[in-house]
Parts: structure tokens; C-alpha cells; sequence
């Protein structure tokens, strides 16, 4: 397979970014006395769970708002030491969308705590049986405003070139995080993939121009850190020459959703993903590779709908079907990815010094 490895240089186009987002949980946990003194297993055979002394339906907002602000930061970088490494010329415009986020979060967490006395007292009553338990581990509005925050950190990562202890230079780990961002990009690729063939095209014979939105915002990854690893960028240029093969009206059925189909199915296996990427590096268009995809689907699709009878199933003695006869071991034949096309001998993309 061809080596999926990142350049130390690509942290000059880089910021590194942390998200520090702190959630109150408003659970404690369970004492004997909750329970009145009733006789328990000791502690190295079982423990007590948790309770807890808020309604939960109120606390919902901030989960939901650390989701998005991490979907954010998934889609526009690539996991990267603790947290994200995002490209430089984006940095603005992800940490505009990052103050959005936390706005929101400041304005909920400002509600909640206006209103956290009587939602206490609400829940209290809710539970009536349990009160006791509930007002026991009541904590002050102050307590919980310490435990709930939104943050981040935004900085400039750069290798150790020099240092008197040659150990630490060597043991700092950072040539390792960087030289692996390419493979945790295609990674992260192939995950989003197939997040969007269950969720948007498994099984369609018809869709609507939101499916292309997925496809869309992996583009837009794609293209931003089109300078972490050679394959990126060509990667981009397949997707967009797809994106533009759709027509711009009507349903997208028959030979279109094929080739979309068959382009989803290539971005989740990182490893045939990445031959197609060699060859548009060694002088192939990205058209070539959509056309190789769309008739291996085509192909697949046509033998699905012209096998039938004994000479493609075997069957059981109760006379149901059984498993596709692949003439080996009984499983279903695997149609698999358009073999890798051939090599050319065309000069390869621009480096621009990373590779």
C-alpha cells in the first residue's frame, strides 16, 4: 500500500486547538444513610450508584452544545495531540464559529442559574418519596457557575530543534503526532463515510440534493488540509468533480446516484482510497477514476439483477435460499472496489516543498 506519511514541515500551515468545555453533571453519589441505614455489600463487592439532585431535561442544552462545537472542529481539522490541528487561513473563521457556540452557552448557562433555585424545588417535588435524599446533596448556585465552562486555546506548535538534553528532543513525541496526521486524516475520512452510506445512500434508488451536503463538507475538510499529505488534495479534486457531474435540479437517480454510491463506498476504505489518489498524482483526471467507479457499480449492478436460479445460489434442503455461490466457501460474492487503474507516466503534482 502506498505510505500514508506526513512531513514535520506541514506545522508551518497548522494552529493546534484545545477545547476546554466543562459540564456540571448534577449526580452525587448514593450514601448508606440515603437509604436508611439499611445493611449494604461491602465496597469490594458492590457500590452504590448515583443520584440525581437536578432535573436533567434542564442540563440538555449543554451537552448538546459541546456536541456541536466538537461536529464543528471534525469538520474543518483533524484530531491532532489533545485535541484539533486546524489549518492557519481558517483559524478565523473557525474561532468565529467557536464564540457563536459559546455564546449560546453562556446565555443557557445564565438562564439555568437564574432559575436553578425553583428548577431544584420543581425536581424536589417531582421525586416527593425522595426529597430527603435530594435536598441532602443540594449545592449553591455559585458551586455549579465554578463547574461549567467554556473554553479554548489556540496555539502554534513547533518541533524542538535544539535543547542541551538531546533525550528530551528525542522522546518529545511530536515527529510521531505529526508524521501520523495523514493517516489520522484518511482515518477520519473513512469513519464520516460511512457514517453517510448508512444515514444517506445505503439501499437508495433515488435521492435529493441534500445528500450532496455530507459530501460537501468533506470536501471542504479535505481542501483545507489539502497540504497534510500528498493524496489529500487529489482526494478534494474526485469529490468536486463529482459534486459537479450532478445536475443542478431534480432527483438524483440511475448512472448519478451510482457514481455517488460508488465514490461514498471508495471514501470509506482508506487503502483503495489512496491508489486512486496515486494515480491522479501520476497524470490521471479525476474524471477517469469516477468513470472506473461508476462501471464497477454499473457491472455489480447488473449481475445482481441477472443472477437468479441454481447457478447463483445454493439451496438448502428445506428449499429456502442459502448463500451466494461464489464457488468457494458459501459466502456472498463481494463485488468490491474498481481495480486500481493503471500507471501513467505523467509528472506528478507540485510538491510546494512538503513532500
Amino acid at each position: 500500500m502506498t505510505a500514508i506519511q506526513s512531513d514535520i514541515r506541514i506545522l508551518d500551515n497548522l494552529l493546534a486547538l484545545n477545547l476546554d468545555i466543562s459540564l456540571w453533571s448534577a449526580r452525587k453519589k448514593m450514601t448508606p444513610e440515603d437509604l436508611g441505614g439499611a445493611e449494604l455489600p461491602p465496597e469490594d463487592l458492590a457500590s452504590l450508584g448515583s443520584k440525581r439532585i437536578a432535573d436533567p431535561e434542564c442540563l440538555r442544552i449543554f451537552g448538546a452544545l459541546k456536541a456541536r462545537a466538537f461536529n464543528y472542529l471534525d469538520r474543518h481539522g483533524v484530531r491532532f495531540m489533545s485535541g484539533w490541528a486546524i489549518p492557519e487561513e481558517k483559524a478565523g473563521a473557525i474561532v468565529e464559529e467557536l464564540i457563536r457556540i459559546r455564546d449560546a452557552f453562556l446565555k443557557a448557562k445564565a438562564d439555568f442559574l437564574a432559575d436553578y433555585d425553583q428548577s431544584l424545588e420543581t425536581w424536589i417535588a417531582k421525586h416527593q418519596q425522595w426529597a430527603g435524599i435530594i435536598r441532602n446533596s443540594v449545592v449553591g448556585s455559585d458551586y455549579v457557575r465554578a463547574r461549567m465552562g467554556f473554553r479554548w486555546q489556540l496555539y502554534k506548535v513547533a518541533p524542538l530543534h535544539a535543547h542541551e538534553n538531546q533525550t528530551a528532543v528525542t522522546e518529545a513525541g511530536l515527529a510521531e503526532e505529526v508524521t501520523g496526521l495523514g493517516g489520522t486524516l484518511f482515518s477520519e475520512v473513512a469513519r464520516s463515510a460511512d457514517e453517510i452510506w448508512r444515514r444517506v445512500y445505503e439501499g437508495k434508488t433515488e435521492v435529493t440534493h441534500k445528500a450532496l451536503s455530507p459530501l460537501r463538507t468533506l470536501h471542504g475538510k479535505l481542501t483545507g488540509l489539502s497540504f497534510v499529505e500528498p493524496h489529500v488534495a487529489p482526494v478534494a479534486d474526485i469529490i468536486q468533480t463529482a459534486l459537479k457531474r450532478i445536475p443542478v435540479k431534480g432527483n438524483i437517480t440511475g448512472p448519478d446516484l451510482l457514481m455517488l454510491q460508488g465514490l461514498v463506498c471508495l471514501l470509506r476504505d482508506s487503502g483503495s482510497l489512496v491508489l486512486h489518489a496515486q494515480k491522479l498524482i501520476e497524470g490521471y483526471g479525476p474524471a477517469t477514476v469516477l468513470d472506473a467507479l461508476l462501471a464497477g457499480t454499473e457491472s455489480f449492478t447488473s449481475v445482481q439483477s441477472s443472477s437468479t436460479g441454481p447457478s447463483r445460489r445454493k439451496d438448502r434442503a428445506d428449499g429456502q435460499p442459502d448463500a451466494l455461490d461464489n464457488g468457494s466457501d458459501g459466502e456472498p460474492d463481494d463485488p468490491g472496489l474498481p481495480d486500481i487503474l493503471p500507471a501513467a507516466s505523467s509528472p506528478e503534482i507540485p510538491s510546494m516543498g512538503l513532500w
